[in-house]
């Protein structure tokens, strides 16, 4: 077992020192493009004006005989484009598959000091993390990288499912989970064909009326999400890193989508993938607190200055409302100082934003 003294000592001479804490930058929306895609690639400078991460996507739906033109395109774009404040990711192909080490070895190689995060996929437990981190240190020392990449993985596997508190805590340059629903369903033998989102026939019933045993009973809807959300905020929370919804398939339905990620929002995670232009205002909107919450956090936290139980507009506040109000304002400054008109509905002042 290694020790926890050398836990946060580079695993390659030369290597940058990993990271003790990981920054809670804003991440509402991962934008997925595609680098092999000339029209998508020319859209990144309006993009990135938009989007908190934007993620060249090298595996699924790349197809094999362009993921190599992918991976140059990708190079290319990182380094004619200017992303100003926008976090430049990329999703390698899964460790298993011929392309994986050129990826690492291209990418971190030649443009490893542009990238923020790398993305992999179909990881099963603590190993492929270990397998990741030690050859990533290998490539940064060559390269003379000066800061750690970080990783975000995928939450696709039954295997990974089982091995996921180990995963989270694998290693320091431990970014964040994403929840894969597509192929964890198809992992666990899950009969649905929907990339997240509810199923209709996914349902509880109402009891009978004793008065009226043949009347219709009332079915609704569940979320066959939900379990896999929790288990997921609380593997990463635990660790201090970063909760994700994934993808939601259905383009076109834009309420469907924004509901799924409202309740990956209220249950923890911070952003969610964006699959289409139409889905990054969703994301923003749903991952960015209503100003509502915000200032009531405010007065709640005003209240509570001296500690102990207060009653604000009738209702009791205490240590644990204390907390829940933190969080909340936490995201908001982080937010308002990247957008000014945040800043106004928040009601922020420089001091606030200076904390």
């Amino acid at each position: 077992m290694r020790s926890a003294k050398d836990f946060f000592k580079p695993l390659a001479l030369g290597a940058p020192s990993p990271v003790r804490e990981i920054p809670f930058l804003p991440s509402r929306m991962i934008h997925f493009f595609d680098p092999s895609n000339a029209k998508m690639a020319s859209r990144l400078p309006e993009l990135a004006q938009k989007c908190d991460v934007l993620l060249g996507n090298l595996e699924d739906g790349c197809p094999a005989e362009r993921k190599i033109e992918a991976r140059e395109g990708f190079i290319k774009l990182v380094r004619d484009t200017d992303f100003g404040g926008c976090q430049v990711w990329t999703r390698v192909n899964c460790l298993d598959s011929p392309w994986a080490l050129d990826d690492f070895l291209r990418l971190v190689g030649e443009i490893g000091d542009k990238i923020d995060v790398i993305m992999v996929p179909k990881v099963n437990g603590p190993w492929d993390i270990h397998y990741v981190d030690q050859l990533l240190a290998q490539i940064e020392a060559k390269a003379g990288i000066e800061r750690p990449i970080l990783l975000n993985v995928i939450l696709e596997t039954h295997k990974g499912f089982t091995n996921l508190e180990a995963i989270c805590g694998a290693s320091p340059r431990m970014q964040g989970v994403s929840l894969g629903p597509a192929d964890l369903a198809a992992a666990r033998r899950m009969k649905t064909t929907r990339v997240a989102g509810p199923h209709p026939d996914y349902i509880v019933r109402a009891d009978s009326d004793p008065k009226h045993p043949d009347a219709p009973r009332a079915t609704f809807q569940q979320d066959l999400w939900h379990y896999s959300l929790s288990r997921m905020v609380d593997a990463c929370t635990a660790e201090g890193i970063l909760p994700y919804f994934g993808p939601f398939g259905d383009i076109e339905d834009t309420v469907g989508c924004e509901d799924q990620f409202r309740n990956a929002y209220l249950l923890g995670c911070v952003g969610g993938w964006s699959l289409h232009p139409v889905q990054i205002d969703i994301a923003r909107k749903v991952f960015t607190p209503p100003a509502k919450e915000v200032i009531w956090a405010k007065r709640v936290l005003a209240a509570m200055a001296d500690g102990g139980a207060v009653m604000v507009d009738g209702k009791m506040q205490d240590e644990a409302t204390l907390k829940q109000c933190e969080v909340v304002l936490n995201l908001a400054k982080q937010l308002a100082r990247r957008e000014p008109e945040l800043r106004k509905a928040y009601e922020f002042s420089e001091a606030d934003l200076a904390e």
